[in-house]
């Protein structure tokens, strides 16, 4: 069964993920239209993929020829795409999950449930290759999470960016959605509280930007133990120092579990410790995360079990986000209610 489906948007990562990847999965999508907000760019790839360029996203999500959509950038949409798609019972590959307001998060998942489409936010972290096999290794040698390290550093959003991408979601808060989500995937429970700090007020005028979040998780066994997540983003290296961002770059993520410790560098590199000693893992030879969550939404459509999760996890690691700013503005370790 191939599916007929959709571009809106083209995003930052159209070249080197989402197009190698449906070239890759040619057998299973079939790209019918094309949607973006440069119309000569979607003229570019319709033409690439034999497809049709439509200037309207509302008239591509109505065709009678298109099964699903593959929402891969923002732009100036929004939450409308996902809204529309919803009314005309259209699946949704979305990696515009976490750039909309809380309030439209909400709205997303309410609308979905309630319209029973499939849907899929795109999470890389989950899927990468590294974090696959970590899994593995959890599940079978290495035993469940204690302690989880994360740190990101990132060069500054430009002020075009800022401007296209809105207020409600810079680009420091979408890379720390994506981190907390990341570990509430690793440990599989949720936290229930957070402790959060943050260095200078984020600003697309400003060099540095720096917040620390502390996640405390539910317990998940019979010590007492609660697993903990240490985490951090921020730009605070200056442009004109722009070969100091790959310098000692730290792990994507350091994670101490109950029978030795993982360190991954996204996405393919892990190396872990046990009593054994150290072992070192290349998973180049793996298929690219693209295609990974690909090939998930694909199975997602056709597969009569229906996931419903994806809208919940992007959900949850905004409301997390948002406490951990309100941890930073009052100073207190703020608690979360499921």
């Amino acid at each position: 069964m191939k599916l007929r489906i959709g571009l809106i948007g083209l995003g930052d990562q159209w070249e080197s993920r989402h197009a190698p990847a449906l070239r890759a999965l040619s057998d299973r999508f079939e790209v019918t239209a094309v949607c973006c907000e440069v119309y000569t760019k979607a003229k570019r790839v319709a033409e690439q993929f034999n497809a049709v360029p439509i200037p309207s996203f509302r008239s591509l999500i109505r065709r009678e020829d298109i099964d699903a959509i593959l929402y891969l950038s923002p732009q100036w949409y929004g939450s409308l795409p996902i809204l529309e798609a919803c009314e005309h019972g259209k699946a949704v590959y979305s990696s515009a999950a976490l750039d909309v307001t809380p309030g439209q998060a909400l709205d997303i998942r309410t609308r979905i449930e309630g319209s029973g489409i499939a849907y899929m936010a795109e999470l890389p972290r989950r899927h990468s290759p590294a974090t696959i096999r970590l899994k593995e290794l959890i599940a079978t040698r290495l035993g469940k999470p204690h302690l989880l390290f994360c740190h990101q550093r990132m060069p500054a959003e430009s002020q075009a960016d800022w401007r296209r991408r809105g207020q409600h979601c810079p680009l420091v808060w979408r890379n720390l959605m994506e981190l907390v989500d990341w570990c509430r995937y690793l440990v599989d429970t949720d936290p229930v509280s957070v402790l959060s700090s943050i260095h200078d007020r984020h600003d697309s005028q400003k060099d540095l930007f720096y917040q620390m979040v502390n996640l405390e998780f539910a317990q998940t066994d019979d010590n007492n133990m609660r697993p903990m997540a240490q985490l951090s983003v921020g730009h605070y290296i200056p442009q004109r120092w722009a070969d100091a961002l790959s310098f000692r770059r730290p792990p994507s993520v350091q994670v101490c579990c109950e029978n030795g410790m993982a360190f991954i560098d996204l996405p393919s590199n892990l190396v872990w410790f046990d009593d054994a000693g150290q072992h070192n893992e290349s998973l180049e030879s793996e298929r690219a995360v693209g295609e990974q969550m690909l090939d998930r939404f694909y199975r997602a459509i056709t597969s009569l079990i229906r996931r419903t999760t994806d809208p919940d996890d992007a959900y949850s690691a905004m409301q997390i986000v948002v406490k951990a700013h309100e941890s930073a503005r009052t100073g207190n370790r703020e608690m979360i209610q499921w």
